[in-house]
């Protein structure tokens, strides 16, 4: 590692700044590359200070947010990057959600400034009710002022700010359907506590991160911050496509790289995976969704370097790691506590359970969540807090350790779904669902899917009288939430199974599905 280390060692730095080191130190090495544009790290540095100047000028103080919605790209990163050199806090959106979603996230978040591009625009649409948030065109299109006449001139400074651990660095949002959106508010020493853990998984000057999954996921930023943090080349692919990536991860001489499982598989299944040269690969994580151990066998075997899955959640309650490749015995589990990690199996008392007994996953990290925002009452339901007052988060899942230490995951308490590496709540599809005229209940559940690891199905019962047909009832709920969220299959039905307390049985309703699938 040919990075300087001694910023590494200190309890808390900011990575805006590392990036202002790197760039006095080595102006033309490259920072971000994407299909169009190349910044080496003294261009983002200068154009981070441009954005900053540009939101004070603009009337933004430290704590004040924005919003970022657009297709992963060197503007994007810079953006994101200069509002955190101002104190702004930065909400990026995703773009796949209804525009009444969106709108409500937007609203939320407190955003004084929208980033966007002409991708974003024409799927989201007109929004009415968006407060009047000036938009800036990162790509110069009509879908706002164009980033390069709202950017201060060059050479311009931003007045000094200097976070503080607590501060807010970011605000990453649940999906929306019901209008009802969920702010993860992440703090700067959450993110420094990621950039420190670099240390152990080989991160430096000479690092290439090829990141495929988009800038607006906790998953990509776990990669991407400590990336640049340690003076690295991050390249951003836009869109994931197999072929490409394969293409580009040989001729960059790709290092690091964070995939979902579901992209994994799809790379593996490749025909021609073994004819690519990626000696290159230092360590490839994962996160976000189940990743199967045969799976991880086999990236193990064909793919060379090391692979690490992250289990945790977005909201920081502590994080699971497993390095597969040192531990090949136990690609069943999601790994052990990373280091200062308080993870800890639950009863539905609230009682410490012993090894090898099953309870909800609890979690407590130098990182976690300062909050919902603005949800003061749903925070306190994540919240689980031990004798001491220790505070820790509740994940929602079901798993046990095992005598060394290792976490195996049984099920998921919550049953989220999660599809191509997004989360997707049943309880909003059941709330869309339940719109329609003729619905008397609906249950909506995950099923495995070989493109998508698993995508929802809904079961429904139809009010007394009422006839319709499961596939106009399905393409009705399609045309009404984001294209993650869509149905693949919808099945009628006469009763939801219940327990003796009146709770739909979801587990049958799975079992049910895979005993008789679509088609």
């Amino acid at each position: 590692m040919t990075a300087a280390t001694s910023p590494f060692e200190a309890d808390f730095d900011l990575i805006t700044e590392q990036i202002r080191r790197h760039a006095q130190a080595a102006p033309q090495r490259r920072a971000l590359v994407d299909p169009q544009h190349t910044l080496g790290y003294g261009e983002l540095d200068a154009l981070m200070d441009r954005v900053a100047a540009s939101l004070q000028r603009d009337g933004l103080r430290s704590g004040d947010a924005i919003g970022i919605c657009a297709a992963s790209s060197t503007l994007y990163a810079a953006v994101f990057l200069g509002a955190l050199r101002a104190g702004v806090v930065v909400a990026p959106l995703a773009p796949g959600v209804l525009p009444a979603a969106f709108a409500n996230m937007l609203r939320d978040a407190g955003a004084k400034r929208l980033f966007v591009d002409a991708s974003v625009a024409a799927t989201t649409g007109p929004l009415a009710d968006d407060g009047g948030v000036p938009r800036i065109a990162l790509d110069g299109s009509e879908a706002g002022q164009a980033l390069q006449s709202w950017l201060a001139p060059e050479g311009a400074r931003p007045q000094p700010v200097s976070p503080e651990p607590a501060w807010p660095f970011n605000i990453i949002y649940s999906s929306g359907t019901t209008g009802e959106p969920k702010g993860i508010v992440q703090g700067h020493g959450m993110r420094w506590s990621h950039v420190k853990r670099g240390r152990n998984y080989g991160y430096g000057e000479d690092t290439v991160a090829l990141l495929s999954t988009p800038l607006y996921s906790n998953t990509t930023l776990v990669v991407f911050f400590p990336s640049l943090a340690w003076g690295g080349t991050v390249v951003l692919m836009p869109k994931f496509d197999a072929v490409r990536y394969l293409q580009i991860a040989e001729t960059e001489r790709m290092t690091h790289t964070m995939l979902v499982p579901v992209q994994y598989q799809r790379l593996m299944a490749r025909p021609d995976f073994d004819r690519h040269d990626l000696s290159a690969t230092r360590v490839k994580f994962s996160t976000s969704a189940p990743f199967n151990a045969a799976l991880k066998a086999d990236v193990l075997k064909r793919w060379p370097g090391g692979l690490v899955e992250f289990y945790g959640m977005t909201e920081g309650g502590g994080t699971c790691i497993l390095e597969a490749h040192a531990h090949p015995t136990k690609l069943h589990t999601v790994g052990r506590p990373s280091e200062g990690h308080d993870i800890r199996v639950i009863d539905e008392a609230g009682r410490t359970l012993p090894v090898g007994e099953a309870g909800e996953v609890v979690g407590h990290s130098p990182g976690m969540m300062t909050g919902y925002h603005n949800r003061p009452e749903q925070t306190r339901a994540v919240e689980w807090f031990d004798e001491t007052g220790k505070r820790f988060i509740r994940t929602g899942d079901v798993g046990r350790f095992d005598e060394d230490g290792f976490l195996t995951l049984v099920d998921r308490k919550k049953d989220m779904i999660i599809s191509g590496g997004f989360n997707l709540y049943p309880s909003d599809l059941e709330a869309v669902l339940r719109e329609h005229p003729a619905v008397a209940e609906a249950s909506v559940i995950g099923v495995p899917s070989e493109q998508w690891g698993e995508t929802p199905v809904a079961y429904v019962v139809l009010r007394e009288g009422q006839d319709l047909a499961a596939d106009a009832l399905r393409e009705w709920v399609n045309e009404r939430v984001g294209k993650t969220q869509r149905l693949s299959d919808l099945r009628l039905v006469g009763e939801l199974p219940r327990s003796a307390i009146g709770k739909v049985l979801k587990r049958e309703l799975r079992d049910l599905y895979v005993a008789r699938p679509a088609g």
